[in-house]
């Protein structure tokens, strides 16, 4: 797909007007949120196709749900046991992305889900989802927003890696906050730029050693679990995305920083180009929001690699009944050198705490 914000298109205008309300620099925390969310504009709210098993399709990448609906099935062991526990039924996704989480949730658990409520920004995918789920039309429910109070199961797979992240560099021992200024301040034809401004902000550890040093912090997805904490009065939430906890985020050997493009099924790491028409993403900091949840009020239940998570809610018995191919596509979901280690589960409860089967071998809380 050719680039949305080619110079002067309407997604480039409203960056550059951006721009330049705010003197002639953003942080990229508000850059990738133009980018990835503008009014039909951003790469998540125009009706690029996005998910999909290859390139041929016309998709940028695949997720868990998309690959194999073993991993729903799965997963959906895990919800079944969180309704009953917590009392619930009712199921809540964030960025319920092409619909299929969803099917397969709903066609596992039938009736024990009363409802099934979707939060989604994106005008695009809604009606993918709508398409998606028609069968269970009557049970499905789109907000645009959190509600002001919510009981029930949260589900959210590959949501927290889509948040906007600022960029921090150390630079010749200094701290900086990393922006994009018009591509002409720095004397390139058209375009989009960085530039690095002093700056008090931090990382949340001390970085060791002296060398030159990129990375995120996590603002808006700790502050997305505080807000959920104030709304969510009864219920547990599953997070699940590729990330690590707080010394291996930020261990001195990770310099470059883990912010990510996928297009056509490719990764580049070049957030500044074929803006609007590619994915940005950032890997997640399970310890910031673990601390974030405490902080408001949920408690950790469990966090676990993926594929401990899955084997615990019997992906193998259920994969014992499938065929050769799907077998082999849910071993993707499980194996270390694939999704099986670089995807973690996390588990926040609203309530009593409890045990979810989920981690009931493998949970990696103390690390955290």
């Amino acid at each position: 797909m050719e680039s949305v914000a080619a110079p002067g298109s309407p997604l480039a205008r409203i960056i550059d007007a951006s721009l330049q309300r705010a003197g002639g620099w953003l942080p990229f925390d508000r850059f990738m949120a133009l980018a990835l969310y503008a009014p039909g504009l951003g790469y998540y709210a125009h009706a690029s196709r996005k998910f999909g098993h290859m390139p041929a399709s016309g998709s940028d990448f695949v997720t868990a749900p998309e690959l194999t609906p073993l991993f729903g099935r799965a997963l959906a062991v895990q919800v079944a046991e969180a309704l009953e526990k917590t009392g619930t039924d009712e199921v809540w996704e964030f960025g319920a992305g092409s619909g299929a989480l969803a099917l397969q949730l709903l066609d596992t658990l039938g009736e024990r889900i009363a409802r099934y409520r979707i939060v989604d920004l994106s005008g695009s995918l809604r009606a993918r989802q709508q398409e998606t789920l028609a069968a269970h039309a009557g049970r499905v429910e789109w907000l645009g927003e959190l509600p002001e109070k919510m009981r029930g199961v949260v589900v959210g797979n590959e949501v927290l890696d889509a948040m906007p992240v600022q960029l921090l560099a150390r630079v010749g021992g200094q701290w900086f906050e990393r922006g994009v200024v018009a591509a002409a301040v720095v004397g390139a034809a058209s375009g989009w730029a960085w530039e690095d401004r002093p700056t008090l902000l931090r990382p949340p550890v001390d970085i060791e050693g002296d060398h030159d040093y990129l990375t995120e912090i996590h603002p808006q997805a700790e502050a997305f679990v505080a807000t959920l904490a104030d709304r969510l009065t009864q219920g547990v939430a599953f997070f699940i995305d590729y990330g690590f906890p707080e010394s291996e985020y930020y261990h001195p050997q990770r310099h470059m920083g883990t912010v990510m493009c996928h297009q056509g099924h490719r990764a580049d790491g070049d957030p500044l180009a074929d803006v609007g028409a590619k994915d940005i993403t950032a890997h997640v900091d399970f310890t910031g929001i673990a601390l974030a949840a405490q902080d408001a009020g949920l408690a950790v239940l469990g966090y676990a690699s993926q594929g401990r998570f899955l084997i615990n809610c019997g992906l193998l018995s259920l994969s014992d009944a499938a065929t050769v191919q799907q077998r082999a596509l849910a071993g993707h979901l499980v194996h270390e050198h694939e999704m099986g280690e670089l995807f973690k589960v996390i588990a926040l409860a609203a309530g009593a705490p409890w045990e979810p089967l989920g981690f009931a071998e493998g949970d990696r809380s103390h690390t955290l």
